[in-house]
């Protein structure tokens, strides 16, 4: 048996409690599932996600222990690369073993049932990294797909890196996908879209049903950007 950690809003705590974490997220290589962190010796690594997490969902946040057996099936690796298929055994090894596991990921492709949730505690503190790992020193982007409008400093920020040239407007960048003709085009379109958190999310609905797989992820996690009713509708029927 191995142990990881799932970082979720304190809100959903005595929902997991009763049962177990929903596989909601979608993952890199297809399929929906739950993403996780091993137990490591650092409680900082271990808890890495928490301040990535709150750029987009309001806390406070828990973690939920889940213990899993050393041959479950998994992806793994960091999130700016492919993932690669592991056991649960073997995704630990990955993380304790690599000199920087810092933004580190392991997906598990199905539901976490309540039996193995071992508990759900409190989180001392904000950990981990913001925005990106080394991202101290570098100059910040204020696009809004990266500086979520709202959030703490976003309007200093943008003052101080004002885009050039500014972000096309929302009618510019729907012609731009409905104009697409490639799957690099509209992935592209999408996520410029999806930084404007617009409110025309039936403009999405083409494409998560689309036959390249790449375009239904990016449709799938550029939705989560979209508000409105639609958008809460298209995202409702994406779970179901």
């Amino acid at each position: 048996m191995v142990d990881f950690v799932h970082v979720l809003p304190e809100r959903l705590a005595a929902r997991v409690r009763a049962t177990g974490l929903a596989a909601r997220s979608a993952g890199r290589s297809g399929g929906r599932g739950v993403y996780l962190m091993p137990v490591l010796s650092s409680y900082t690594l271990t808890h890495q996600w928490v301040r990535e997490l709150r750029r987009w969902h309001p806390g406070p946040f828990v973690a939920a222990d889940v213990r899993l057996g050393a041959g479950e099936p998994v992806w793994a690796g960091h999130y700016a690369q492919g993932p690669v298929a592991v056991t649960a055994a073997e995704a630990v090894g990955m993380a304790r073993d690599g000199r920087d596991v810092r933004g580190f990921e392991v997906f598990l492709p199905r539901r976490i049932v309540a039996g193995e949730v071992r508990r759900i505690r409190k989180i001392a503190k904000p950990v981990g990294w913001r925005y990106l790992p080394d991202a101290h020193g570098r100059r910040p982007c204020a696009c809004p797909a990266c500086l979520t409008p709202g959030s703490y400093g976003a309007a200093a920020v943008r003052h101080r890196y004002p885009l050039d040239p500014p972000l096309p407007s929302t009618p510019e960048l729907v012609a731009r996908l409905r104009a697409a003709a490639s799957s690099d085009e509209i992935i592209a379109a999408l996520w410029d879209l999806a930084a404007r958190r617009p409110g025309v999310a039936e403009e999405l609905q083409p494409f998560l049903d689309h036959p390249d797989h790449q375009v239904r992820l990016t449709a799938t996690e550029a939705l989560q950007n979209f508000r409105g009713r639609r958008a809460r509708q298209l995202r409702r029927s994406q779970l179901s």
